[in-house]
């Protein structure tokens, strides 16, 4: 069976090879290797799919002859597919295959899976420390010691020292798999946690509420976790951010889409939110001079809240278990019917 492996500098082709031959060792892997510019070069729309290395022709050429990809960025736009007759499987190493053109795919008759639930942990652990961040201004301080001001003891005053979670209202939006590791950790804080999701069944923890509009009414502190659909577009905007209270503050590490830029920095600017931090954006990367990079009480990171090297090793190892099935004709875990 000859595969390849077209990592990044993330999924590194290493981790896919690792976990491929400690899967496969008893078959007859023939191994190949195409390494796509990503993260050093930002993703975009590639062809008619999303998220994807503009990187089409490289992949055409490295798919000679190939039955299996594994990959977390490869552009599988319909020309690609066409250009690739001996595809059969295409193994994503993401949460979902936004790069793949699924029904391309399907007339193809190549099989895509992918994998759920890689970066869950590190995204949620990422979301807490955005919000302590930004609820005791710690990158702001940091900032103020490090430069010319030296100490400042203003940080101690009644007015700047911020918030603590033991206590505070938070609510999220979205409870699946992030949403729900962060609710675990908001409770060790001793936060007050209500939760917001229609497409959830069964308990949560924490308070559960129907409605949105409820859920920001009571929410001193609001964490975003749905995910981006034509439903979710924009969800948050000016009319939501003023049913928050006073002062409160937004996390944003989902996706960038789910909240309206211009209205959040409307709301920062009035002191309808007292501070935000955002690792997601509407435009990424963002553009210099972009509003978001003037304001000081923002909190903002490049769309890493994914990113640990356990993510990586465990994206390969998922897809690596689905190649395995693939393999030896089992079903697989994770595919697009």
């Amino acid at each position: 069976m000859k595969v390849l492996a077209a990592g990044d500098h993330f999924v590194r082709n290493s981790l896919i090879a690792e976990a491929l031959r400690h899967d496969l060792a008893d078959s007859s892997l023939e191994l190949t290797e195409l390494t796509l510019p990503w993260p050093i070069e930002p993703f975009g729309q590639v062809g008619e799919v999303n998220e994807a290395s503009d990187a089409e022709d490289a992949l055409i050429r490295a798919l000679d002859g190939v039955e299996v990809c594994v990959t977390q960025m490869a552009p599988f736009t319909e020309r690609v597919l066409k250009a690739a007759p001996e595809l059969k499987l295409i193994a994503v190493c993401r949460g979902g295959p936004v790069n793949v053109n699924a029904d391309a795919a399907r007339e193809q008759g190549v099989r895509v899976c992918y994998a759920p639930g890689r970066n869950a942990a590190a995204t949620a652990e990422f979301t807490i420390g955005l919000m302590l961040s930004a609820l005791r201004r710690i990158p702001e301080a940091h900032a103020s010691l490090t430069g010319a001001g030296g100490w400042d003891g203003s940080y101690y005053t009644y007015e700047r020292s911020g918030m603590e979670l033991e206590d505070t209202p938070v609510g999220l939006v979205g409870y699946g798999a992030v949403g729900s590791r962060v609710a675990r950790v908001l409770g060790a804080f001793g936060a007050e946690v209500e939760v917001y999701d229609p497409y959830v069944r069964g308990d949560v923890r924490g308070m559960r509420t129907s409605s949105l509009e409820a859920l920001l009414s009571r929410s001193r502190v609001l964490t975003l976790h749905a995910r981006l659909t034509p439903q979710t577009q924009g969800l948050i905007g000016a009319r939501e951010l003023s049913l928050l209270p006073r002062g409160a503050v937004l996390i944003n590490a989902a996706r960038g889409g789910l909240v309206d830029t211009e209205a959040l920095c409307d709301a920062l600017d009035s002191g309808q939110l007292g501070a935000a931090a955002l690792d997601t954006f509407e435009e990424e990367p963002l553009r210099p001079g972009a509003r978001l990079l003037s304001l000081p009480n923002v909190v903002l990171t490049p769309h890493v809240g994914g990113a640990s090297q356990s993510v990586a090793r465990k994206a390969a190892r998922i897809a690596a278990a689905e190649v395995v099935r693939y393999a030896r004709g089992e079903p697989l875990a994770n595919a697009l019917p």
